[in-house]
């Protein structure tokens, strides 16, 4: 049975979905890992310290960009996070060119579709992001695919901005790999975000999910995700999304 993605279920239309009683379902192989808690935030018991110079790492950055598939539900996520000034979506990994939603969707570009993040550190750290981002806001371990969307667009990875960002990336992903939550490796990919930068997506994909809560393909993926934010992380989790501005 082929699978269908987002645009593909609003192309068929909620109406004829609900009354079909959403007739797809995933394989095992596209079935997302669901945890039953929160992972525990990256461990920083051991200061952060540059390689070369020895000194320890800090950081100025108040930005945090993250792909884990479909970007409506991961930027609901962060929209519905203490701290976040601002979540949008939108396209890295490849060249200013290709950075439209036509090009990406061929999984041919190098993007992947991403949200930027702008938070307060001074409410929530970016340690705390990469819990929210590794716990609710997608599964780590599915390879170029999530739920029930397939190709490189879709993949895991943490952009980091900084060597602060990147150490506390590696650190969290070798945590979380030593702890065996999940049954499979975790595939997240870590890389810098390059002179192509972030590329806001088009407004059609802005706000989406609060915006179309009846949505099919956002009831079924995106707000289960909402829901165990709430309960994992109740100190963390914000009940008025913040827009997109």
């Amino acid at each position: 049975m082929k699978f269908l993605s987002k645009f593909d279920v609003i192309a068929l239309g909620s109406a004829l979905l609900v009354g079909a009683g959403m007739a797809y379902h995933l394989s095992s192989k596209m079935a997302p890992q669901v945890l039953t808690a929160a992972l525990p935030e990256v461990s920083i018991d051991e200061p952060a310290v540059d390689a070369s110079s020895g000194q320890p790492l800090r950081s100025s950055a108040t930005t945090a960009v993250f792909a884990g598939g479909c970007f409506w539900g991961v930027q609901s996520v962060f929209q519905h996070t203490k701290g976040v000034l601002n979540a949008v979506s939108g396209y890295a990994g490849g060249p200013a060119l290709t950075a439209n939603y036509l090009d990406v969707r061929t999984g041919s570009t190098g993007h992947a579709e991403a949200v930027e993040v702008t938070f307060d550190p001074a409410i929530v750290s970016y340690a705390q992001l990469l819990q929210i981002f590794f716990s609710v806001a997608h599964d780590p371990t599915q390879l170029n695919a999530q739920y029930p969307d397939e190709g490189p667009q879709y993949r895991s990875v943490v952009f980091y901005v900084d060597a602060y960002q990147r150490e506390l990336a590696q650190r969290y992903i070798a945590q979380i790999e030593a702890s065996k939550v999940f049954a499979k490796p975790v595939v997240t990919e870590l890389r810098p975000l390059d002179e192509s930068g972030f590329h806001t997506a088009e407004p059609l994909h802005q706000n989406f999910a609060a915006l179309y809560p009846g949505n099919a393909y956002v009831a079924q993926f995106d707000a289960p995700r909402l829901e165990r934010f709430k309960a994992f992380l109740p100190a963390l989790h914000r009940a008025v999304p913040v827009l997109t501005r």
